[in-house]
């Protein structure tokens, strides 16, 4: 198996658990966020952030363009939105038809990255770091996916939902 087979094998798990959450979210609750602590997103705006945190990403480490990044609301200074600028979906079902295009985006972008470019293509982030392999980057961003899949499944448990480690995973 080679390195574009690894991402999609990896991303197809993390999209699809992802996308079983986002069915478990009543859109009623999409204003939710935990009551304690500050800078937390809402329930729609962290399915927002979902649908553009591997796909978008990874086509710009690919081919450079960042417009489908998800940078939506990030401050004057090129860092990190703070929660309250963060866009947000309207509905659950517009969230899983962002998040499958997200992950066709995600699909043709590693396979258009190809085996060569992967492993010996080095940059740094925009947003900083040393350079590394592409792959590696394109991992991330599926770790990046799979990061805020669990942050989900959290806010679900809190929300008062039965979930469990099945649902986290995907089995269910």
């Amino acid at each position: 198996m080679g390195l574009v087979d690894n991402l999609k094998h990896d991303a197809e798990g993390t999209y699809r658990a992802a996308a079983g959450l986002f069915k478990l979210v009543d859109n009623d609750k999409l204003d939710w966020k935990p009551a304690t602590g500050n800078n937390w997103m809402t329930t729609g705006q962290l399915l927002k952030h979902c649908t553009s945190a591997c796909g978008g990403v990874s086509r710009g480490f690919v081919t450079g363009d960042w417009s489908g990044a998800g940078a939506d609301g990030s401050d004057e200074g090129g860092g990190m939105p703070t929660a309250e600028k963060m866009p947000s979906v309207a509905s659950v079902e517009e969230a899983l038809k962002l998040l499958e295009a997200d992950k066709q985006l995600a699909m043709k972008t590693f396979a258009e990255a190809g085996e060569d470019r992967l492993a010996n293509e080095k940059m740094s982030a925009p947003w900083g770091g040393p350079p590394v392999a592409l792959y590696h980057h394109l991992n991330d961003m599926v770790g990046h996916l799979a990061q805020h899949k669990a942050q989900l499944f959290y806010y679900l448990k809190l929300q008062g939902k039965d979930v469990n480690t099945m649902h986290l995973w995907g089995a269910i």
